[in-house]
């Protein structure tokens, strides 16, 4: 992925299939990329209305554990994606609105955690920062389940418009801030009460290339972390979660060398993603640079269709990515979350013998990933965008509430339980 040509396609990918931004139930069209990029909404205010109104005294209740404990109760995650996050509304990309049965359904399944992609922004008074009470109340009913139900649960900013991730520099820095800080205090002070099992992370890719940026978006970062605690109550003690430069293992081993400051130790998490390599996971069309990757790992390469082959990103690569987040931030006693992962599933692109290897391979892909990253401590959690058609993710199918791609299922919650297939 030395290639300029190969970056260029990575970001327009995911664009366009919702693991960074979001997407209709359908990959989005270019068309409706643009209009999305045209609408985005910059952070123009300097300060807002300050919305710690009710601080409270630290409350340890139910926060026993720090993130490295933490990190021990959490096997495999799912995201519950292209919903809470989606422009215009919840169903507004093609997903039903969450309901109670379907994070059961997620629990029954063997996950262990959720994150949910949330928008926050298009629900807010962009003069005053103050955030609708309806959607507030919504998304802590949708933590509710998750924490009835047993599961750990990760609330973010996501792409939102893109007011954080389309303004990581100095001229902007300032008006994000102040943003950041309006949301997360009203978004702490609302879900203060939950236990640990609700964990908080600052926000989604931000996209980042050089040390300038890194500074500017730790800035960010630190707002995130003092917003959250200023609240009081749980929160003084919640576990948080900031994201290394555009999550990118690579650029977060190389820029990524601090951690905001706190006022409790051992209460924080870094956060990457990982798909990796981008030609199986992501790609849809072959290009003049390079043809996807139909058939990953081991003993899942076509002996028919060898241009589709992996030529590299297999077992090795895994090891050697995930042992850089090890040795950053895991050996140093700062767990690592996987916040999105995952390969769509061609089953409109092969068929017959060529789609069941590939499927197959898929299969194998997931469960290594998932394996490996808790043998090296990250934190896996998998990229379900709901899409059941072609170079979709979905493992469960949302709009009847039942699993969709059991062999899947297995290969996650195996991989996250530390068992092969």
């Amino acid at each position: 992925m030395k290639s300029s040509a190969i970056v260029s396609a990575i970001l327009l990918s995911l664009t366009l299939t919702g693991c960074g931004g979001g997407s209709s139930s359908n990959p989005a069209s270019p068309v409706q990329t643009a209009a999305k990029i045209s609408s985005v909404s910059t952070a123009a205010a300097t300060s807002y209305p300050n919305y710690n109104t009710s601080p409270q005294p630290a409350d340890m209740t139910g926060m026993s554990s720090n993130a490295v404990t933490l990190s021990g109760k959490i096997k495999e995650g799912i995201n519950i994606g292209n919903t809470l996050e989606a422009t215009g509304g919840e169903t507004n990309w093609g997903n039903p609105a969450i309901t109670l049965q379907q994070i059961q359904l997620i629990k029954q399944s063997g996950f262990t955690a959720v994150r949910l992609p949330t928008s926050w922004d298009q629900y807010a008074d962009q003069r005053t920062g103050k955030i609708s009470d309806t959607w507030l109340a919504r998304v802590k009913q949708v933590v509710q389940w998750c924490v009835d139900n047993g599961l750990y649960v990760i609330v973010n900013i996501h792409w939102d418009g893109g007011w954080l991730d389309n303004n990581i520099n100095s001229s902007a820095q300032a008006s994000v801030n102040a943003k950041q800080k309006a949301y997360w205090q009203q978004i702490a002070t609302t879900l203060r009460g939950f236990d640990e099992h609700l964990l908080f992370a600052s926000a989604n890719e931000p996209p980042v290339s050089d040390a300038t940026q890194m500074a500017i978006l730790m800035s960010y970062h630190q707002t995130f972390v003092d917003a959250v605690r200023s609240t009081g109550g749980k929160n003084a003690y919640r576990v948080l979660i900031v994201q290394g430069p555009s999550t990118d293992i690579d650029k977060t081993y190389t820029l990524m060398n601090s951690m905001p400051t706190d006022t409790v130790s051992g209460r924080q998490m870094a956060e990457v993603h990982y798909y990796s390599p981008y030609q199986f996971t992501l790609m849809t069309a072959d290009a003049s640079w390079g043809n996807q990757f139909f058939y990953w790992g081991n003993g899942f390469h076509s002996t028919t269709d060898t241009a589709h082959n992996p030529t590299w990103g297999e077992e090795d690569y895994v090891n050697a990515e995930f042992a850089k987040m090890k040795q950053k931030f895991v050996d140093k006693g700062i767990p690592v979350v996987m916040g999105e992962f995952g390969a769509i599933r061609r089953s409109g692109t092969l068929s017959g013998t060529n789609l069941q290897l590939h499927l197959n391979g898929r299969a194998y892909f997931h469960n290594f990933v998932s394996r490996q990253a808790k043998a090296y401590g990250l934190l896996p959690f998998y990229w379900d965008n709901g899409v059941t058609g072609n170079n979709g993710f979905a493992v469960f199918n949302r709009q009847n509430n039942t699993v969709f791609d059991q062999q899947n299922l297995n290969a996650l919650i195996r991989g996250g339980n530390g068992l092969g297939l």
